[in-house]
């Protein structure tokens, strides 16, 4: 039974966990968007439309299926989709690229409502789904400490600051991370924000056309990689956070949404993994369920960003990268731990856990699919091969 939703249950750090989620994500993507944008021939007023419709996209997706489930499901565009766009849009024309993601965004639909891809991820243990989700955020771990060397004095600052929060006021952690972080970096003139004002980019409909060739050529190669690198880690980041949510519904209705904009270049309404892992840790809230005040708060931060357009990315982009980097992997630090206490906890699946980790961290990428995806496809085979039936003459294998 779903907690009843309450304003009591709102707490500053879910604010500042939301808040810390859209910042990781755009400070970290936003950049790939322009790209992609770029490489499809948009103005710099339709790229800004592109960012206010998927601001908005996500802020709406985020905050209602968050408080219809009680979870923290916190939504996303697909950047490894983004960035296949990058490479292959150049020559495309407007019209087709609209029709690509209309494309892409109805094979999403259909995949929520035949329950096709809910059913494959039923059948993935919890230990891999929880390997998955570690070997992701490891990068953020040792990105925050790995900031130590180009920005030593903001990066032990924040680091000594989260250490004492930590003892002394564990929930407020990340809050007085974060302002001193900003603290520290304004001292030390790292802050530089830009001249050009705030504006609200109106998003401009685009009539669609649809060519076989870009549609097999680009629409069937960023259906696959949004859900493999994009939508499974984001479903398995919700398994392995202990919140059972349906996938078929997550599916349709974020399908639905990109399905429903993307003639105003919402390209992709995604499952978050690692922005939603913020907003999942013990610092949001001590109680598990009431946690989903994290991913709506960060759905307002999407509106405001949406609101904002292009020009909220140049906001977030006059912070120091030391200061995103350390943030983000003490704010995972709990989520980071709990992935490896679950990967690691039952002796029979330990071994293909390590490879689903090992794989999924390596970073590495095979026919344009990410290490995030092939670390579950290793962790299953590993799986199966481990659970083969011995001989039945009693000898091993």
């Amino acid at each position: 039974m779903r907690p009843a939703f309450s304003l009591r249950h709102l707490t500053f750090p879910a604010v500042v966990a939301g808040f810390v989620a859209v910042l990781v994500g755009y400070t970290s993507s936003a950049a790939i968007i322009f790209q992609a944008a770029g490489a499809a021939g948009a103005t710099a007023a339709q790229t800004g439309g592109w960012l206010s419709m998927l601001g908005l996209a996500m802020g709406v997706t985020s905050i209602g299926l968050s408080i219809y489930y009680r979870a923290p499901v916190l939504t996303a565009w697909s950047t490894p989709g983004a960035a296949l766009l990058v490479t292959s849009l150049p020559g495309i024309p407007m019209p087709e690229t609209i029709g690509v993601f209309i494309f892409a965004s109805g094979l999403i639909f259909l995949c929520g409502v035949t329950g096709l891809f809910a059913r494959l991820m039923n059948h993935i243990p919890q230990a891999i789904s929880a390997a998955m989700l570690a070997g992701i955020l490891l990068r953020f771990g040792l990105d925050a400490f790995a900031s130590l060397q180009p920005d030593f004095t903001l990066t032990a600052s924040m680091c000594l600051a989260y250490l004492l929060a930590r003892r002394f006021l564990p929930r407020y952690a990340i809050v007085l991370t974060l302002l001193v972080g900003l603290a520290v970096a304004a001292i030390k003139g790292e802050i530089h924000l830009s001249q050009q004002p705030l504006t609200f980019a109106v998003p401009a409909f685009i009539a669609p056309h649809f060519s076989w060739s870009s549609l097999l050529g680009i629409g069937v190669p960023f259906f696959i990689v949004t859900m493999a690198s994009q939508n499974a880690p984001g479903i398995a980041t919700l398994k392995a956070a202990g919140y059972p949510v349906p996938v078929s519904p997550l599916m349709s209705w974020t399908g639905l949404a990109s399905l429903l904009l993307s003639p105003f270049g919402g390209f992709s309404v995604c499952i978050a993994a690692i922005t939603a892992a913020i907003c999942m840790g013990p610092d949001v809230h001590p109680a598990p369920q009431r946690r989903y005040w994290g991913a709506v708060c960060a759905g307002f931060f999407y509106l405001l960003a949406g609101l904002f357009g292009g020009a909220i990315g140049q906001l977030f982009s006059a912070l120091p990268p030391a200061l995103i980097h350390t943030l983000a992997g003490l704010a995972l630090l709990g989520t980071i731990a709990g992935s490896l206490q679950r990967a690691l906890a039952e002796d029979k699946q330990r071994d293909a856990a390590v490879i689903t980790f090992l794989i999924t961290a390596s970073g590495l990428s095979l026919l344009g699919i990410g290490a995030a995806f092939w670390g579950l496809v290793g962790g299953i085979v590993a799986h199966l091969v481990f659970c083969l039936p011995r001989r039945q003459d009693g000898l091993p294998i």
